[in-house]
């Protein structure tokens, strides 16, 4: 019997809060709304709902189906789907490759930002960053990535941090862990909001976010905005099949899904309530990015009343964002192994946790030692890269797509019917188990490959 037969979530709340935590990561706070506020503002993000419920939302109900119904592990829980229908065993091999190598590739260099925002919890808390200059801010910043030593340890406390709590298993571990780090979240969100509505301008903000440019709607600005809500709920390397196989039988897929998409896109558009308001104030421009976080909102902290203690809370709530990211990140991975080897859980943390820091040094060399080093210069799409952005490109620009496209494939075509509507709808047939079957089979697949094919072709 699996890991996975045997341990529950607690409770539908605690599964949701872990699935939320999960899918919202850093680049919904710097990354969203930006491109919503450059990209037509409420145009796209009116573009953007509409790819959240077109999109998303299937995808996600997809791989917590296949989770609950394959009762393990991400490679044997598709495996064991893919079998039921009649279908290749090989199938298994998404999830070792997507759900394990990807999910380690992805925390090697997702725990580099990760240490950054360690890193500037403790500056923001000591007062080392009040009354700083833009460009103070960016020689603190570069100053962290120049040091090798120091971004090392913090790089090395975060993954820790991770290990630690994905070892203590689901309910020892990653629940106590959702169930501080999330509410904690909310509420730091929303007092950010109330502090930026106090001290910012944020009308501004509100139009910038939300007052629709039509003019500027594109095709390939509508693409962005189909991109950025799949990128957006992390699925593709297989995290929500880890989750969805402790998943209760009485609990509802498509409305837990609903809730983790929507909740999702709240977190990134109250992170832009939060921090444009007081960037406007100041008469910055609004950007995206590590340039935003870590060099512009330190400046502006330090210039307005009781910013050392917000922007202090500011890094905190980015800390749990990444943090509850990055426990989804190896899920796939240290539940496999844990089911799959003799290390039990505990072993398959340290296993998965010493492969990731392993690659992980090299994207931290990157912003150092290596940062003129390119591994792959010779190949076009790759020219330019160095480790950290090599690692960005391949989970991001490949494995995400191709893994969705695939995970489409399978739970929309290949598991029979019969079998995925038992776990959404019951044996009643109902019309929203068919429009979703239609938009997994047919709409998902040619709107991540088309997405697919406009990143490389902006790579290129």
């Amino acid at each position: 019997m699996s890991s996975a037969q045997k341990v529950r979530w607690s409770s539908r709340l605690t599964f949701l809060m872990a699935a939320v935590g999960s899918a919202v990561g850093l680049a919904n706070i710097w990354r969203f709304p930006y491109t919503a506020g450059v990209s037509g503002g409420g145009a796209f993000v009116l573009v953007y709902l509409g790819a959240v419920v077109l999109l998303a939302l299937p995808l996600v109900i997809a791989e917590l189906t296949l989770g609950r119904r394959g009762k393990g592990a991400p490679p044997q829980a598709i495996r064991n789907v893919a079998v039921e229908s009649g279908r290749s065993p090989h199938w298994g091999w998404m999830g070792v490759i997507f759900g394990g190598f990807g999910g380690m590739l992805a925390l090697s260099f997702y725990a580099v930002v990760g240490a950054w925002t360690m890193a500037y919890v403790i500056e923001m808390g000591s007062g080392n960053l009040a009354g700083v200059s833009t460009e103070q801010a960016q020689a603190v910043f570069g100053g962290l990535n120049g040091n090798f030593g120091s971004l090392l340890t913090w790089f090395t406390i975060f993954i820790g941090a991770t290990m630690l709590i994905s070892a203590r298993g689901i309910k020892a571990g990653v629940e106590k862990a959702v169930k501080m780090m999330m509410p904690a979240l909310f509420i730091m969100l929303l007092i950010m909001v109330g502090y930026a509505v106090k001290v910012g301008e944020f009308g501004q903000a509100v139009d910038f976010l939300f007052k629709p440019d039509f003019s500027k709607l594109t095709a390939g600005i509508v693409l962005a905005a189909f991109g950025q809500a799949f990128f957006s709920v992390s699925v593709g390397l297989t995290a929500l099949v880890a989750y969805g196989a402790y998943i209760r039988k009485d609990v509802s897929i498509p409305q837990s899904a609903a809730i983790i998409v929507g909740v999702d896109t709240l977190v990134a558009l109250l992170a832009g309530l939060a921090i444009f308001p007081i960037i406007f104030a100041f008469g910055l421009e609004a950007d995206a990015g590590p340039g935003l976080v870590f060099i512009t909102l330190p400046f502006v902290f330090g210039e307005i009343p009781g910013g050392q203690i917000f922007g202090t809370m500011f890094f905190v709530l980015l800390l749990f964002a990444a943090l509850t990211s990055s426990i989804g990140m190896i899920e796939a991975p240290v539940s496999w192994l844990a089911e799959r080897t003799r290390l039990g859980r505990k072993g398959a943390a340290a296993a998965v946790g010493i492969i990731s820091w392993s690659l992980g040094v090299l994207a931290v060399l990157s912003q150092n030692h290596l940062s003129s080093f390119y591994p792959l210069d010779g190949i076009a799409i790759f020219s330019g890269k160095t480790f950290f952005d090599l690692f960005d490109f391949l989970v991001i620009n490949i494995m995400m797509p191709i893994g969705g496209i695939l995970i489409a494939i399978l739970c929309g075509w290949l598991m029979k019917t019969k079998y995925s509507r038992p776990e959404l709808y019951g044996d009643n047939p109902t019309i929203w188990y068919t429009a979703w079957l239609i938009l997994l089979r047919y709409f998902a697949p040619l709107v991540l490959l088309g997405v697919f094919v406009d990143m490389f072709l902006q790579a290129v």
